[in-house]
């Protein structure tokens, strides 16, 4: 094998999986809404069982359907017969997966399915095969050829499954109006949830760890209170505790180019006023935005009486992992 062989193989498997995820668009019809029905009238969760390549998609599919509001689990088939079909109750939907259809191990449960009253999604690519016929709702997941040479080693076959199984948990997820912070409530440990899930004010700085000074005070008091807080700025705030602005590292490179001098001006006349605020219960990721699109490295969160409450450095956003 050359590596022009080598990138032909690959070519030709891209091709014929291709291929086969188009074909399948034409066979999306009635029993495909049949199944988001029944899998949306459930009370109880949706099981999805299969054999060899098609457990591993199996799991995959129940997988992606709990994680998009639909409660699942896989369960295996061999392990069903054995005791594990206690787990399965009548107020359940199960997906039987089998690309022949006729998989002992899968049709060994149809009859305690059908006694059970549960209902039946079919995925199979044979619609005369036992599976097929047990179903309430069969989809058609056929091939016309496995993309390995020898039309055995299930490829294309189990390729098509994984992607009718993600058409029917983003058609489930559009039906339940399922948005991004229910998504981040199921990945609560992953960058995503930390995104979607952490606000402001659960980073912040907050109390005596605000940095503030007022109007009247000398520049030079205020580059000690700076120091002190470490957050390269400074509230300034009315005797009243009322944000009139800030003071920042970059207000005082500008004051020292302009010759001011620290021990005399008030730093009422050389800060910023009019500054960017957020509130405590935004998304740290939008406050992450407002720092990019602004330039900024710290934002000062007030409340709804213009008091400044916090402030969050670029920093605060970088420990808790939200970029």
């Amino acid at each position: 094998m050359t590596d022009a062989n080598f990138i032909a193989s690959a070519k030709r498997t891209v091709q014929l999986e291709a291929e086969a995820v188009h074909n399948l668009e034409a066979r999306i019809g009635t029993d495909f809404a049949r199944a988001c029905e029944l899998i949306l009238a459930c009370k109880g969760r949706t099981i999805v069982t299969g054999m060899g390549k098609s457990g591993h998609v199996g799991r995959k599919i129940a997988a992606t359907l709990a994680s998009t509001g639909s409660p699942a689990f896989f369960v295996h088939p061999g392990e069903a017969s054995h005791g594990d079909l206690g787990m399965i109750t009548a107020s359940d939907v199960v997906i039987a997966i089998s690309s022949s259809g006729s998989t002992a191990e899968v049709v060994t449960l149809l009859p305690l399915i059908k006694r059970l009253g549960i209902p039946l999604i079919s995925m199979t690519g044979n619609p005369s095969s036992p599976l097929a016929r047990f179903a309430d709702a069969l989809l058609d997941i056929a091939v016309s050829k496995e993309a390995c040479p020898l039309d055995l080693a299930p490829t294309t076959s189990t390729t098509v499954t994984l992607v009718m199984g993600d058409a029917l948990a983003i058609a489930l997820l559009e039906a339940r109006g399922f948005t991004a912070d229910d998504f981040a409530l199921s990945h609560p440990g992953g960058a995503l949830g930390r995104k979607l899930l952490l606000r402001v004010e659960d980073i912040m700085h907050g109390g005596d760890q605000v940095p503030r000074v007022q109007e009247a005070s000398l520049l030079r008091d205020t580059l000690l209170e700076m120091t002190e807080k470490g957050f390269g700025m400074t509230t300034v705030v009315s005797t009243e505790d009322e944000l009139l602005g800030v003071f920042t590292d970059g207000d005082l490179r500008r004051a020292v180019d302009q010759g001011i001098d620290i021990n005399s001006v008030t730093i009422g006349q050389v800060m910023t006023r009019n500054c960017q605020t957020i509130s405590a219960d935004i998304l740290a990721a939008e406050a992450l935005r407002i720092m990019e699109t602004r330039k900024i490295t710290a934002l000062v969160v007030e409340d709804g009486s213009r008091h400044p409450v916090g402030v969050i450095h670029m920093h605060d956003i970088l420990r808790a992992g939200i970029i």
